[in-house]
């Protein structure tokens, strides 16, 4: 038994379900968003204000299908009622961010700036330059994003410089002349 299938899912107020054959439309005031499942597998349906996904049968595509279906509307329900917020901090000397209309601009070592496109049903806003905010109603699209900005410039375990989500621990190395300190390239003491 899929524990995450079958957990029923509460429908919050101001979030509107439409149940269609293999379509599952969720719709607020921020946007809408649509589910795709197999109708042939998966039944969907809406009973006293609340989300039941089941099984048709039990084939093991079908048993994979159902957790994951469930998780997909649950996420759209989540993102269209509260949103997903991602934080990214940047970390070095003359490493920063703005957002100027539609495009973010990175300052991030380079000796170009990298400038990304923001995609429609996102919100980026840079409080300081070292500090970026990605908020959005579709988690997919907002993690996305944010994987995408991160990966510019990843931290670095030396110096601990980068792009990093504001709540990563970056486990930093020792430098190559601090752990060899006091011994010669044999490996006897000087």
């Amino acid at each position: 038994m899929s524990r995450k299938g079958n957990k029923l899912l509460n429908i919050p107020h101001g979030v509107n379900v439409v149940i269609n054959p293999g379509l599952v439309q969720i719709k607020s005031t921020t946007g809408s968003l649509d589910v795709l499942y197999p109708s042939k597998m998966i039944k969907v349906e809406n009973i006293d204000n609340k989300i039941k996904v089941s099984r048709l049968n039990e084939e093991k595509q079908t048993r994979m299908f159902h957790g994951t279906i469930n998780s997909n509307i649950n996420n759209a329900i989540i993102g269209l009622s509260k949103g997903y917020v991602k934080k990214l901090k940047i970390v070095g000397v003359g490493y920063k961010a703005n957002v100027s209309g539609n495009k973010l601009n990175l300052a991030i070592g380079f000796s170009h700036p990298v400038v990304f496109d923001i995609p429609p049903g996102i919100k980026v806003i840079c409080p300081t330059p070292t500090e970026i905010i990605i908020e959005g109603y579709d988690k997919i699209i907002v993690g996305e994003f944010a994987a995408n900005v991160r990966a510019t410039r990843k931290p670095e375990p030396y110096n601990g410089k980068g792009i990093m989500y504001s709540d990563e621990v970056i486990i930093r190395k020792v430098g190559k002349t601090a752990e060899g300190a006091g011994t010669t390239a044999g490996g006897a003491k000087k």
